[in-house]
């Protein structure tokens, strides 16, 4: 294989296992997160809209750590800035 051909296997790669590993903690976190509200509203049901509210709001900003994991594979992916130096 040339060289470019082993770069864009190996970033292929690199982009599958970086993505899988950056969506394997929000998913964490919204799951724990999701959790300890349905607990909080089973012990205070008064509370639920001020539980719930704030839970959007927290999985709003777990979720924007997921995106934010798949624009910079993206960026990875279909313009990686090493491969510049290769072509050359």
């Amino acid at each position: 294989m040339t060289d470019i051909a082993t770069f864009v296997t190996d970033s292929t790669l690199i982009a599958v296992f970086g993505i899988a590993i950056g969506v394997l903690g929000p998913a964490i976190a919204m799951g724990w997160s999701i959790s300890r509200a349905l607990e909080a509203i089973s012990r205070q049901p008064e509370a639920e809209n001020s539980i719930m509210r704030t839970l959007f709001i927290g999985l709003a900003m777990i979720e924007s750590l997921a995106i934010y994991v798949l624009v910079i594979v993206l960026i990875v992916l279909f313009r990686n800035p090493l491969m510049e130096y290769l072509v050359k």
